[in-house]
């Protein structure tokens, strides 16, 4: 007969959980003579104090003086304020008639106050700097009807008392919500030549609403901007350096023709004696060199810059660029070393980038801009209620990016353009385009094309013929598929 197996059943008291409490360790909360000084200048500073005035002012005087004597740092800050603004941001309020006169309106105010020139400004002053303020103003002088004006101000200009009061930091009130209510404009740049005592305690305090503040905020309660590419700039610091030495000493080692080298023992009671320095012999083409006895003619032999010279820039200038999230062939201005499909991949990223940047441009700089625009537009306009609820949505489209290879991207869009997943709103769109515009310039062009065909054809007697450049229809089944990449 089989023996029953004896089970014991123990219950868990609360003493027992606490004896047997599991203890986690995370390494890096440790502190060992390993990481002692990895982690030396780390504190627990707020947002606030953390980018006091102060800090501030040393990384952004340093990423200036970068971008300024950089060749690099400068190409990517400028790079990336093309991409993000780019020549020409179209404007779309709808399709009706008076849609239409307000978008071309604001586009003629835009370029007569010289919009978006000042808008990639701003833009890399927020790169550098890590913030941009602009200052909405009345501008008589503007060859517009509006004249709305943007000036933009460094934000060396925006400093506070420092009172010490809750509600202003670094020249920026707060309401007791913590919205932004008012910026202290100095009444001179602090660092202009004509900077006096009294422009130091000389600001104004400047509404919100005529003020505009473009930074990205990395943590909360963060008010005031920091540069961009702070965690580069000691790359581009020593990529500077590495790159002056390595030319430095290239030049060096081309100027010396050659070494001559002796074993003899040195003459005299001297334990040491040197050669008279500067020795300068001239030889004539193809002639023979004779040296002293006992003394060698050598070539200086060149050590920089060895051959990992262009890679090590190259992985410095990548890192550098990263927080950015700009590619290592766009930084480097370089995309020799890529196929077509790596290039596409890493512009992924990019444009993924692009587009959450031209999100916060819109919300701190274009619909506040229009708003103004349009409070004064409705004025002059005598505008009714609905005019201008119909005119007060804008949508924003920018400069699409070129494709490498044209033939692709047409045979793919019509191929698109058949199977209803892409329209033509959204192809021009993505262009940067208006679509209604250009559709309407496609029919006055074929019009116009039809009518000059016909008389010109009537003026050489000619027989009527059909206009042989009208686009047919095309046949979806006769689309080439896009090849593959």
């Amino acid at each position: 007969m089989a023996r029953k197996a004896k089970v014991t059943r123990r219950t868990f008291n609360q003493s027992d959980l606490i004896s047997r409490s599991i203890k986690g360790r995370y390494d890096a909360a440790q502190s060992s003579t390993e990481n002692a000084n990895l982690w030396s200048n780390v504190d627990g500073l707020s947002a606030a104090a953390a980018n006091n005035p102060s800090v501030r002012k040393v990384i952004r005087d340093r990423a200036r003086y970068e971008i300024a004597n950089n060749s690099y740092a400068a190409g990517i800050v400028k790079t990336l304020a093309n991409d993000v603004v780019g020549p020409v941001i179209q404007i779309q309020l709808g399709n009706g008639e008076k849609q239409q006169v307000a978008e071309l309106d604001f586009q003629a105010w835009a370029k007569a106050a010289e919009l978006f020139a000042k808008l990639r400004t701003a833009r890399k002053a927020k790169c550098q700097d890590g913030e941009a303020f602009a200052q909405l103003f009345t501008n008589p002088k503007i060859k517009n009807e509006i004249k709305l004006d943007v000036k933009l101000l460094e934000c060396d200009q925006i400093e506070g008392f420092y009172t010490g009061k809750a509600d202003e930091v670094d020249g920026v009130k707060l309401d007791s919500y913590g919205n932004p209510i008012a910026y202290r404009v100095l009444k001179e740049h602090p660092g202009d030549y004509r900077f006096s005592a009294f422009g130091k305690t000389g600001g104004d305090w400047v509404a919100r609403k005529f003020m505009l503040h473009y930074f990205d905020s990395d943590r909360p309660g963060q008010i005031r901007g920091v540069s961009e590419i702070t965690s580069s700039l000691s790359l581009f610091g020593l990529l500077r350096k590495y790159t002056i030495a390595v030319t430095e000493t290239a030049t060096r080692a081309a100027e010396i023709s050659g070494v001559l080298t002796t074993n003899l023992l040195p003459e005299g009671d001297s334990a040491v004696t040197f050669a008279e320095p500067s020795i300068t012999m001239e030889f004539g083409r193809n002639c023979m060199v004779s040296t002293p006895e006992g003394w060698d003619l050598k070539q200086l032999k060149a050590e920089q810059p060895t051959t990992q010279y262009k890679d090590f820039k190259a992985e410095i200038i990548t890192e550098a660029a990263r927080p950015l999230n700009m590619p290592a062939n766009v930084a480097r201005g370089d995309s020799s070393g890529y196929n077509y499909a790596s290039g596409r991949l890493d512009f992924q990223t990019y444009d993924r980038s692009i587009e959450v940047d031209r999100e916060g441009l819109e919300r701190d700089m274009l619909n506040r801009i229009y708003d103004n625009w349009l409070a004064e537009y409705k004025a002059r306009k005598a505008l009714s209620k609905e005019d201008v609820l119909a005119i007060s949505n804008p949508q924003w489209y920018y400069s699409g990016r070129g494709h490498v290879d044209p033939e692709k991207e047409a045979n793919a869009d019509n191929v698109r353009l058949q199977n209803g997943t892409l329209t033509k709103g959204d192809y021009w769109a993505s262009q940067g385009e208006d679509s209604k515009r250009k559709e309407k310039q496609r029919i006055d062009e074929m019009i116009s094309g039809e009518v000059m065909w016909n008389e010109a054809r009537a003026a050489a007697k000619l027989p009527p013929a059909p206009y042989p450049y009208a686009a047919p229809a095309a046949n979806p089944a006769t689309v080439a598929p896009p090849e593959p990449d």
